[in-house]
């Protein structure tokens, strides 16, 4: 019988740490708080100076302060979904082929040879 060959795991293929998505997605909230800062700072400049086409700044200004504390919040819980667990697949059975199976005598089944010898 042959064995299998043992095929090690790519370090380019391991998911992020936990502390490494969560560190990232808390930058992230931080980067649009600050945005959102932005937002307020300037249009109390705007309004201040009486800047021309206020009309147009502060809705725009405002969308941002309403949007930007939304979409924060969706992003820093959003987290990418897990993967399946590598060895799922090799112990769930399948009806298929036990109905299969099933349908075999005892001579025609597939069995299993344990052999003492490499």
């Amino acid at each position: 019988m042959k064995r299998q060959a043992y095929q090690p795991i790519l370090i380019t293929d391991a998911s992020r740490s936990q502390n490494d998505q969560l560190t990232s997605r808390q930058r992230r909230y931080v980067a649009m708080m600050g945005v959102r800062v932005v937002c307020i700072i300037g249009g109390a400049i705007l309004v201040g100076a009486r800047a021309p086409l206020l009309w147009l700044w502060l809705p725009l200004i405002a969308l941002g302060m309403v949007l930007i504390p939304w979409l924060a919040v969706l992003l820093a819980n959003d987290r990418p979904p897990k993967d399946r667990h590598r060895l799922a697949s090799r112990y769930r059975s399948r009806p298929e082929a036990d109905a299969q199976a099933m349908s075999l005598t005892a001579e025609e089944r597939p069995h299993k040879v344990i052999d003492a010898e490499p």
